[in-house]
């Protein structure tokens, strides 16, 4: 089918199905951990959730969602330059009829590449399982629309993945002398990650994924959890920056020899570890007050445990990089959107999202 036939399809669809123009936006979907999470934790029986305040208290209804902000997240971000409502929660009741078309979200707070990562979590939705959804989400799509429509509509949307933080984070460098390193040395840990998430993003396109954005880690020693844990000068744990330093590169060098089997473009590298670092290098260049403690928790850089009721909380969210422990606020998460949208090939690469929508429509029309 032409671009031009598709769209004419893709429109009678939702004009068919009673529609909003933002259920008929690009489908987009999203896969990974909790920086991208909007709310499938909330249904598990797990202590990686975001349901309760001051979570979400910039959010549109100011009630926690689910997402690990304190207002919108990431994948929400990318659903507005999309022109679409954001995504639902997979497991949310509501993902039903036309909401299909807008596509899911499937991420899982706690998860990482491999399946041992996250375990003290208890019941969370692993990447297999995400995928295994995904193809699930695609027989509910086939039975709505048909199944030479249902690919279509895969075919074109936009897919996300984050993966790859909590393997260290929360496996390898978890406890000392955690099961993972005394496995391996830590060069090699990341070869078997990158191996691994290999697997992952073949099986995404084996699904029907022609456009991948793919993060990689950002500097994970300087998240105000581990300063709190594991710096005694407030300076970046070096064996997390480490890990971020070998991972990030092999990623981009696997997403490269998959471009070049597949198309250039289908995955896109975004390098959360520049856009991060440019904050917490200078954050007064980005209006912000501090890259060091959290909005919202308590102890050492406001970084210890949960963020909750009882937490220590600042006055103006946006003067800091991080809401939480681990996760940006809102205004940082606009700001690392906007360099995935129209950032340079230091930032993004081979393109930028605004110049693969813009190719894609002009495919379209």
């Amino acid at each position: 089918m032409s671009g031009c036939g598709l769209l004419t399809t893709i429109v009678a669809l939702c004009v068919a199905l009673l529609a909003t123009p933002s259920e008929c936006a690009r489908a987009f979907y999203v896969f990974g951990d909790s920086l991208v999470d909007n709310g499938n934790n909330n249904y598990l029986l797990t202590t990686a959730r975001a349901d309760s305040p001051p979570y979400g208290i910039d959010y549109p209804t100011h009630r926690a969602t689910g997402r690990f902000s304190n207002g919108h997240n990431i994948p929400d971000i990318i659903s507005e330059q999309l022109g679409a409502e954001p995504t639902l929660p997979y497991l949310s009741p509501e993902l039903h009829g036309a909401k299909l078309l807008v596509g899911a979200n499937f991420a899982s707070a706690g998860v990482g590449i491999l399946n041992d990562t996250g375990i003290q979590f208890v019941n969370i939705v692993r990447i297999s399982k995400q995928l295994k959804y995904f193809q699930e989400y695609q027989w509910k799509l086939r039975a709505l629309v048909g199944v030479s429509q249902a690919q279509q509509v895969v075919n074109r949307a936009l897919v996300l993945i984050t993966l790859g933080g909590n393997d260290f984070v929360n496996n390898y460098y978890l406890i000392p002398f955690s099961l993972r390193s005394r496995q391996f040395s830590l060069p090699d840990f990341v070869r078997y990650l990158i191996s691994e998430y290999k697997k992952i993003l073949v099986r995404l396109y084996d699904m029907g994924a022609r456009r991948v954005l793919v993060t990689g880690t950002g500097p994970l020693g300087c998240a105000p959890a581990e300063l709190a844990l594991r710096s005694l000068d407030g300076q970046c744990d070096t064996d997390l920056m480490r890990a971020a330093e070998l991972f990030n590169p092999q990623l981009s060098q696997v997403l490269s020899e998959l471009n070049g089997r597949h198309g250039e473009g289908t995955y896109i590298a975004a390098n959360s570890m520049r856009v991060h670092f440019d904050f917490i290098s200078n954050p007064a260049a980005y209006g912000f007050r501090t890259a060091k403690e959290a909005c919202c928790g308590q102890g050492p850089h406001n970084g210890v445990g949960l963020c909750t009721v009882a937490s220590n909380m600042c006055a103006d969210r946006d003067e800091y990089v991080f809401w939480d422990a681990y996760h940006p606020t809102e205004r940082a998460n606009r700001i690392i959107v906007s360099q995935f949208m129209t950032g340079s090939l230091d930032y993004i690469s081979p393109l930028n999202l605004s110049t693969v929508l813009e190719m894609d429509a002009r495919l379209m029309n």
